[in-house]
Parts: structure tokens; sequence; C-alpha cells
């Protein structure tokens, strides 16, 4: 099974609002191991840098200028997800950001059902707890000390040791675990299916004489006792 583990930094919040994106970085899995191939491009927003956006990850107006457009990179994009599943940290995020410059492009947008969201599976497994990356990595003990500021690559390499962790641990890099297990991790819950009934009715535990014996201790307790109710019934 082939997944692309992903990061995005942007100019904002606002993806149909005028924000862009800045940065992309991607690593790919196959049957939960990195493989070493990455995509890794810093992009061009045509637009301003909000000191807001500088701040979290350190991407200047300046350093931005000359790189690739989103239109020069949308092609190799493509090409390196293909058909593969698509694992990112609130998803909603990241692919809302990146089916907007898609569109600008007039290409089809990618559907969520492609998508895992590892904030999504973490809210599952432990409502209590905090779910940022830096969270994850400090809660499954992997190394975040170079995430000084935000970048994609460095967060979609992190990501992807905090999702094999959320997918059941290093058992799952090492191939222990099934697509459906990953599946599972982050498939919505649902109710466990009913038993089904014996074939053959279990014979009653109560003996005849015990059943006597508990009828006569019924008469004993008067009009109103409450076993009366469960006595008449039978």
């Amino acid at each position: 099974m082939r997944e692309i583990v992903f990061d995005t930094e942007t100019t904002g919040l606002k993806a149909n609002g005028g924000d862009r994106v800045v940065e992309i970085g991607a690593i790919e899995l196959i049957n939960h191991i990195p493989t070493g191939a990455v995509f890794h491009e810093y992009i061009d927003p045509e637009r301003s840098m909000p000191v807001e956006a500088y701040n979290v990850h350190g991407l200047s107006e300046e350093f931005l200028t000359g790189k690739p457009k989103f239109a020069e990179v949308a092609g190799k994009w493509i090409d390196f997800i293909a058909d593969a599943r698509l694992i990112a940290h609130n998803a909603s995020f990241d692919m809302g950001f990146i089916n907007a410059e898609l569109a600008r492009l007039g290409v089809e947008a990618i559907g969520e059902e492609r998508v895992v969201d590892t904030l999504q599976i973490s809210r599952r497994r432990n409502p209590g707890g905090q779910h940022s990356l830096d969270a994850l990595c400090s809660r499954f003990g992997i190394d975040n000390s170079r995430r000084t500021k935000h970048g994609a690559l460095l967060d979609a390499e992190l990501l992807a040791e905090v999702y094999i962790e959320l997918i059941g641990g290093k058992q799952a890099a090492l191939g222990f675990a099934t697509d459906r297990d990953a599946e599972d991790a982050y498939a919505p819950r649902t109710r466990p299916k009913a038993a089904a009934a014996r074939p053959q009715p279990l014979p009653p535990r109560v003996t005849p004489d015990e059943t006597a014996a508990h009828r006569a201790f019924v008469e004993t307790l008067g009009d109103k006792a409450l076993w009366r109710r469960y006595r008449d019934a039978d």
C-alpha cells in the first residue's frame, strides 16, 4: 500500500480568501515504511507575506520571490502523489489549500475519500489529550528538537512517525500490521453487531424444586410484593 504523508505552509488561514501555499513537503510510505522518496518545493505565492505567517514558518517574501509558482510545480505534485492515500494533520486545512490552488488552474479537486486526518485519529484514540504535532511527538517519544519553526518537509517526516504510532506503533512499520489495521485506525467507529441467537437454547439452570420453593416464598410476601409480578408473568 502506497501512502503520501504531507504538510503545507501558507501565507495565512483562508484558502479561498486570498492566502496561498508557499511550501509543500511530502514523503512516500510503502506498507507504512518510508522509502526515501520525497517531494519538497518552496513556492512563490505571488503576493505579500503577512508577519503573522512569517513568524510561524520563517519564509519571507524576499526568500520566496523567484521560486517556482504553484502552476509550475502542480504537475510534479500530481505525478508524485499519483493515486496514493494522503496523510495530513488537520487535513481539511492542507487539502483546502491544495484544492484551492488546483482550482485556480482548472484542475479537478482531490477527493476527501483519499485523505486520512491524523488529527481525527488522535482525537478518537485519546479524547482528553493534546493533539498538536509537538504534543504527539512528546507522547510517542519522537525527537522534534529540530522543529524551531514550522517547515513542511520536517513536519511531514515527524508526522510519518506519529502516524505509524497512531495506527499501531513500530510493529506497523515492520510490516506486521495489515492494510486493514490502518483502515480501522481512521474508520468511523460503529456499534458492535448483536450476538447471534443460539440454535438450541441452553437448558434452564433452576430446578423444578427450586422454582416451587421460590413460589412458596413469594406467597409469604403479601399481595403487593414485587416478585408477584414476575411470578404472574411466567
